[in-house]
């Protein structure tokens, strides 16, 4: 008997084209793969090999030219804009490589105001403290709650900008080239921060250029000019470079 659960996420053969002038970029090129609850998936590829544009149409900013995108049962292609406004609320953390932290607003106040934009993650507003102070605590950086990002070094400032994606609960965190602004240690600190929170059940899709760091996922998307590598037959479905569980530490 087959126990194996349906994926958290699937792309069924997606492509995705921009139009400038007369001319036409296929971005994606017929991508079908799927990710499991829990995992940490590493996605790799050159630059233009399409990975900012996969994780823009995961986290619903952008939609595929054609194909399906599924997310834990539901079809994101079928909802309004402003429906999938609200999903991605609930359901995605997005961490940006340039941190994007409000300067003014102290590290704390940063975790506390996408709280207010995302309505709380179904707490009441007398908890609200109390969430976004644990969000800073999982990722470590608790004793910085008071700090403004400049007072921070950049590896502190990413995990604020961690805390903040977790501020809602969302089950998916995304990742964009988090550590492409920092040093060789801060960068292992703030993956290993995202291990961490897959084993406490959320998944997390990440980009690195770095193949060190992309050891530590659990699962490795490779993409090369809109294929996922190695395969280019757009009705082929692909499986995911898994390795094998007892990794992560």
């Amino acid at each position: 008997m087959n126990t194996k659960q349906p994926p958290l996420i699937l792309f069924e053969n997606i492509t995705k084209s921009y139009v400038t002038g007369n001319t036409t970029y296929e971005a994606l090129k017929g991508i079908t793969i799927s990710i499991q609850k829990g995992e940490f998936v590493a996605i790799m590829g050159p630059s233009g090999s399409g990975k900012s544009t996969l994780l823009n149409i995961l986290t619903g900013i952008d939609r595929p030219t054609s194909g399906r995108v599924v997310f834990a049962g539901a079809e994101l292609r079928a909802k309004s804009e402003n429906a999938l406004s609200k999903w991605r609320g609930k359901h995605v953390g997005i961490v940006f490589q340039f941190f994007q932290l409000i300067p003014t607003l102290t590290a704390l106040e940063n975790v506390l105001l996408a709280l207010e934009l995302g309505g709380g993650g179904g707490l009441p507003r007398r908890q609200w403290r109390e969430r976004a102070m644990l969000c800073l605590e999982t990722v470590a950086i608790k004793d910085y709650a008071h700090r403004q990002p400049g007072q921070l070094s950049g590896g502190q400032q990413q995990r604020v900008a961690i805390a903040r994606a977790l501020a809602n609960n969302p089950p998916v965190l995304i990742a964009d080239e988090p550590t492409g602004n920092l040093d060789s240690r801060s960068a292992q600190q703030v993956f290993e921060t995202l291990a961490r929170l897959t084993e406490q059940g959320k998944t997390v899709v990440y980009v690195t250029h770095d193949p060190q760091l992309a050891t530590l996922a659990t699962a490795r998307i490779e993409l090369f000019d809109g294929h996922v590598a190695g395969h280019h037959n757009a009705d082929a479905t692909v499986t995911i470079d898994r390795i094998p569980t007892g990794v992560l530490r």
